[in-house]
């Protein structure tokens, strides 16, 4: 039996969204190759949570995309233990971006679809569900949320973990050092302001102890908060008026982009013009650059992934620069930082049901991420060895969004301007203050 399934053709054209949005969607690979009677084998099913819709919807963007690509290598089934080959149904569903709509989602996926493998690429998603296969025995994997959030919103501990979810990402503490490390490159009077999303990340990040307050004052800079705000929220004028009175020359955070765009306009108005803009979750995507217009260019941000990284899939053995050329010729859009990270949690999910012993006995798919050290397009995701149970640590680094010359590809590009945590990562410049930005 191979590690590897072979590789499967690119580019490939992203499904229709209305199609996903209004129902989950179930895809059986039921044809059979020569010498393998799939069709008469019992069928693993992956239910998969993420969101299309709601605030959070520019993290899924890549989902329906990344469907398609699965549909084509699965098509044929997927060859386990034992060299037999079994048909696969993907169970697509959409949490809207909602706590409510993720545990119905959650619940439809575990009790009524019965899944073998949950997989959550909406990070706010994985506490609830995980809960949930942690209580049935549902082997989980999830991402695209500081591993705190997805281990202490639970009460988890770090010796612990959980019995059955897991989780791979960097944590809110790396991502601070990584800021400070940015930040550190600059002259400014080191005056924080900070803000958050009250959800599970936004918590995390906000943690007085192992969260971004701390690590503010651990690196020497002050913070002048300016405390959590609701999803629903459109009026940041108190946390305006906070950092213009503190004299804050660093905004940082966590802040999804639709709110840093209100926030941004109302503060503009003010007259707050802070030096450094770092705020976590609000630039990973070009889009939310755009939205601000000129105001965009010189934005920083964490760098989660990137073309540049020097890492490849596990399935196919792309490059990153491989997988961002296939997005962009195949949906004609700018490359998305979560495009690595939904094609990594495919590569752990599918390596789990490979080398399990049986990939219908859940302890078996358990056991095969629990011992887990898989190369992968966003680097090594390593639950084996981690000293974090039920977490694996990926590399990030610090970016920082450009203005491109008249003519390019994009009118804005991310540019690695930081490798402290990462060095592995090629840097592409050096951070610049944004009133030196022209």
């Amino acid at each position: 039996m191979t590690d590897q399934p072979k590789p499967f053709p690119t580019p490939f054209a992203p499904a229709p969204r209305r199609d996903f949005l209004k129902t989950s969607v179930a895809l059986t690979a039921a044809s059979a190759l020569p010498g393998f009677a799939i069709a008469q084998q019992k069928t693993l099913r992956i239910g998969y949570i993420t969101a299309l819709s709601g605030p959070r919807a520019p993290f899924g963007v890549a989902d329906e995309w990344h469907l398609a690509r699965m549909r084509a290598l699965l098509k044929d089934g997927i060859e386990v233990a034992g060299g037999k080959r079994l048909p696969v149904e993907i169970i697509m569903k959409d949490n809207q971006s909602e706590a409510n709509r993720s545990m119905q989602v959650a619940q439809d996926l575990v009790l009524r679809d019965k899944v073998d493998l949950m997989l959550v690429q909406d990070g706010d998603a994985s506490t609830i569900a995980g809960q949930l296969c942690d209580v049935h025995g549902i082997p989980m994997v999830s991402t695209m949320s500081p591993w705190q959030a997805f281990l202490f919103a639970r009460n988890g501990k770090v010796s612990k973990g959980f019995p059955f979810s897991f989780h791979f990402f960097w944590g809110a503490d790396d991502l601070v050092k990584q800021f400070v490390a940015m930040w550190d490159s600059v002259t400014t009077n080191k005056q924080v302001g900070t803000l958050y999303v009250d959800n599970p990340a936004g918590q995390a990040f906000a943690d007085p102890l192992r969260g971004m307050p701390a690590m503010i004052r651990s690196g020497g800079y002050r913070e002048s908060t300016g405390g959590f705000f609701k999803l629903s929220a459109d009026d940041f004028s108190n946390q305006v008026s906070t950092f213009k009175n503190s004299g804050t020359q660093i905004i940082s955070g966590f802040v999804y982009e639709s709110h840093f765009a209100t926030f941004w306009k109302q503060a503009q108005q003010s007259g707050l013009r802070p030096e450094v803009v770092s705020v976590a979750a609000a630039f990973p995507f070009p889009s939310a650059v755009k939205a601000l217009g000129n105001a965009g260019n010189g934005m920083s941000t964490e760098v989660v992934w990137a073309p540049t990284f020097p890492f490849r899939s596990s399935l196919n053995g792309q490059s990153a620069r491989d997988l961002v050329t296939d997005w962009e010729k195949g949906t004609g859009q700018q490359w998305i930082q979560p495009l690595g990270y939904v094609h990594a949690l495919w590569e752990v999910g599918l390596h789990a049901l490979k080398t399990a012993a049986d990939p219908f006995d859940r302890k078996a798919v358990r056991d095969a991420i629990q011992n887990m050290t898989l190369d992968t397009i966003v680097g090594r995701v390593d639950f084996k060895n981690s000293p974090i149970k039920s977490v694996a640590k990926t590399a990030l680094a610090g970016g920082q969004w450009r203005r491109t010359a008249n003519g390019a590809k994009h009118p804005y590009e991310l540019v690695v301007v930081n490798n402290a945590l990462a060095p592995a990562i090629p840097l592409g410049g050096k951070l610049e203050l944004l009133s030196q930005i022209k």
